[in-house]
């Protein structure tokens, strides 16, 4: 995905293996409001309604399953 930056593959990533905003602030050091607002650009440079849409993007790209 050319238009996302690198952090906000890095949590698409986490987001396709299934893990929720909390377990991804904790992972990555991030507040869970600062995840909330990387997964809303997320959404919308994929241009998808939910976050089950990116997933299903994200895995017909390639990127991870769920663990």
């Amino acid at each position: 995905f050319p238009d996302l930056t690198a952090r906000e593959n890095q949590i698409l990533d986490l987001v396709a293996e299934g893990r929720d905003n909390a377990e991804i602030a904790h992972e990555l050091g991030l507040s869970l409001k600062t995840v909330r607002n990387y997964v809303s650009s997320i959404l919308t440079k994929l241009e998808v309604p939910g976050r089950a849409q990116a997933i299903v993007k994200a895995r017909d790209a390639g990127m991870n399953t769920p663990r």
